[in-house]
């Protein structure tokens, strides 16, 4: 018995020290890794809409849902949509810029954790460039990869959904650009 609560002593002893240890190390990291999200997501704002030169962040509840993208007169260019879905076995980032006729121009995937070889396939370009020109009613000419079909209709499901949610705001915002 006094062996038992002797272990037992230690072993708790040794959970204790270590979840400090991993305390410490998120309190250390996280601040790290929220920068480098950030900074990802500015170099991706600029790589789905280079002619940007001005993104102003719309918020919902605190999160960032769309931007909307202004030239260097602060003439508004266009959109980039923020959107997020659950994967096969993550959760995909998305951006997606949009034009004033709110045709998709370049779509970039910020995070995402799929099968390596498989699910991951959604960062090739071949599958990408099929979002360009696309609108709200062309969005089932976009073709899923084979073996990857969870990731790819996610990827297609997150920009269309966050699309159709933001139409009428988008419109308004174009109204009130002119």
């Amino acid at each position: 018995m006094r062996e038992t609560m002797r272990y037992g002593f230690i072993l708790g002893f040794i959970c204790f020290l270590a979840s400090g240890i991993l305390s410490v190390v998120n309190g250390i990291t996280e601040p790290k890794i929220k920068l480098q999200k950030e900074i990802e997501e500015s170099l991706g704002l600029k790589e789905v809409m280079p002619q940007g030169i001005n993104f102003e962040p719309k918020l919902e509840e605190g999160k960032i849902i769309y931007y909307n993208v202004y030239n260097n007169t602060h003439k508004l260019q266009g959109f980039v949509l923020k959107s997020e879905a659950k994967g096969y076995s993550s959760n995909i980032e998305t951006l997606a810029s949009l034009n004033l006729n709110l045709k998709i121009g370049n779509v970039k995937i910020l995070s995402q954790n799929e099968t390596p070889g498989l699910g991951s396939k959604i960062l090739a370009e071949t599958f990408l460039s099929q979002f360009k020109e696309k609108d709200l009613d062309s969005f089932a000419q976009v073709e899923a990869i084979t073996g990857a079909t969870i990731s790819s209709s996610a990827v297609t499901n997150a920009i269309k959904d966050k699309l159709l949610a933001l139409k009428s705001q988008l419109v308004k915002e174009i109204q009130n650009a002119r």
